[in-house]
């Protein structure tokens, strides 16, 4: 029974050790049970966490565009332990973020409708909910604003995205004392 629960499991999509053991424990599966089937499947390369977090990352990262502090989240919550998902961000560099920000950011501008400040609020909003960093979130906007047209760029003249992204900090929530 609990080797046909991991096998429906793993047929949709792959899975982390902890979702399977989840998935058993809400069907009643004992752990014992639990952890010899799942003993099993690493060793046979059924389940394998690193593979798992290197895919997710690959693939939320380019068809999202998710961020890195996003996809550490989504795998904490996958039950992805943190060293594995570390090793597997550790692909994703603060370069290629910045590059996929950008690219978020043109791809977004060109059906932007409204007055600067607005368009330049909903771009960095959009990045944040993705998990960019403010710096790198208000860089890429002032950027992609500057080059847009000259009204947007005489607006993104007067942005200063290292102070903004400063005081982005110090508010923080996670942050406070």
């Amino acid at each position: 029974m609990a080797r046909e629960i991991c096998l429906r499991q793993l047929a949709t999509r792959p899975r982390t050790r902890a979702e399977l053991a989840g998935a058993l424990a809400r069907r009643g599966i004992s752990e014992e049970v639990a952890e010899q089937v799942l003993d099993r499947y690493d060793e046979v390369g059924l389940v394998d966490d690193a593979a798992f977090a290197r895919a997710w990352v690959s693939s939320r990262h380019t068809g999202r565009g998710l961020a890195r502090r996003a996809l550490a989240n989504e795998l904490r919550q996958r039950g992805v332990d943190g060293e594995v998902a570390g090793a597997a961000l550790d692909g994703l560099d603060e370069e290629t973020e910045a590059e996929t920000a950008r690219v978020l950011v043109e791809r977004k501008l060109r059906t932007a409708r409204g007055e600067p400040d607005a368009v330049f609020r909903r771009l960095v909003g959009m990045l944040a909910r993705k998990g960019y960093p403010a710096g790198v979130a208000i860089r890429a906007v002032k950027d992609a604003l500057a080059a847009q047209s000259a009204e947007a760029a005489e607006f993104a003249e007067h942005i200063d995205a290292d102070a903004l992204a400063d005081a982005e900090t110090d508010l923080d929530p996670r942050r406070l004392d």
